[in-house]
Parts: C-alpha cells; structure tokens; sequence
C-alpha cells in the first residue's frame, strides 16, 4: 500500500468540510484547520472490522471509501470545530496525536470550556 488508507478517504470527504472562518476558541482568522472529534483513522478501522473488510492494497480503500463517507456523515462534518494551528496542537498534546473515539465528547467539551475562557479575558 502507498498511502494511509485515511489519506484517501480524507481527500474524498474534503471536498465537503465546511469551515468556519475562525476560530472556535479565540476567533483569529489566521491558520484555521478542521479537527474531526472522532478521529477517523480509529473510525475508519472499526468500521472495516464491523464490515468484516480487509484493507491491503490502494484499490480496497478506493473500492469502499464512498460507503465510509455515507455512512459516517455525522461524524466527518458535523462532529466537527475549527480551530487556529495553536489551538489545534494544544487540543492534540492534551488528547494524543490520535485522540481515542471514546474522547470525542471530552474534546468537545474543552474546547468550550477553552472559548469561554478566552471571551472572559478579550
């Protein structure tokens, strides 16, 4: 295989991200980037268990990234934020490079918490 199989269903899924044009905690327009609270290579890996599918080769991701993408709608654009490059790094270093999918809600929740915090002090 060439690629990480989530390399191509990234690039598939891109092309309907939405987002926002600042960021969710501190409201700069600079840097922005999309962080998925369910990280997808985790996702993308249940789901080809689940499916009893075996990814070996470029064209097997090819041949059911389209599917992946339909059926994980929620998860690859709305269980979403949009954060500055700084935020995105500081979300990551307290979650993991990975974050696990059980995190998703917690992630969320500190990047509430995180923009509260923010607002109180601009």
């Amino acid at each position: 295989m060439k690629r990480d199989p989530i390399k191509h269903v990234r690039d598939r899924a891109k092309k309907a991200y939405e987002k926002k044009p600042q960021c969710d905690i501190c409201g700069t327009t600079e840097a922005l980037e999309l962080h998925h609270y369910a990280g997808l290579t985790e996702l993308f890996n249940m789901w080809c268990r689940k499916n009893n599918i075996r990814i070996n080769t470029d064209e097997d991701v090819l041949a059911v990234r389209d599917r992946f993408i339909e059926e994980h709608q929620k998860e690859l654009y709305e269980d979403v934020t949009t954060l500055c490059k700084k935020h995105h790094m500081e979300l990551h270093s307290l979650f993991g490079k990975a974050p696990i999918f059980t995190s998703a809600k917690a992630q969320a929740k500190w990047v509430e918490k995180k923009h509260g915090l923010v607002s109180k002090t601009v």
